[in-house]
């Protein structure tokens, strides 16, 4: 049976570094020290959140769909995992001029509701 490696000492709660490769197949083992990649510590609802995310070309809207949440959910978690990823949230958007808004909806990029609230931004 094959697990889901571990990132974090369940002792400690320090990060954990991989040690040993081996090969399933010729049995080769390799033994040093490898890192785990940054997503490798995400939580599976943020793993499953990217691929969404990632499937619908960042369409936010298309992701409110596949996911049957709404589009201040959708920031929300696209915050968490930029966060988890060790990223700075940038702390205040851009503010959208009103054609940018309009084309934005059209293309079903936002929703009337979105719409609404970067137009009250303005």
């Amino acid at each position: 049976m094959v697990f889901k490696a571990i990132t974090v000492c369940p002792v400690c709660g320090k990060k954990l570094r991989i040690t040993r490769l081996k090969c399933s197949d010729c049995k080769t083992t390799i033994e040093n020290e490898f890192e785990f990649s940054k997503f490798d510590y995400l939580s599976k609802d943020q793993l499953k959140f990217i691929e969404v995310f990632i499937m619908c070309r960042g369409s936010i809207k298309d992701v409110e769909k596949e996911l049957g949440i709404s589009y201040p959910t959708v920031r929300a978690k696209l915050d968490e995992v930029i966060s988890a990823l060790g990223y700075k949230r940038i702390s205040k958007p851009v503010k959208s001029s009103t054609s940018e808004v309009i084309d934005a909806l059209e293309k079903g990029e936002i929703s009337p509701q979105e719409a609404i609230e970067r137009m009250k931004e303005d």
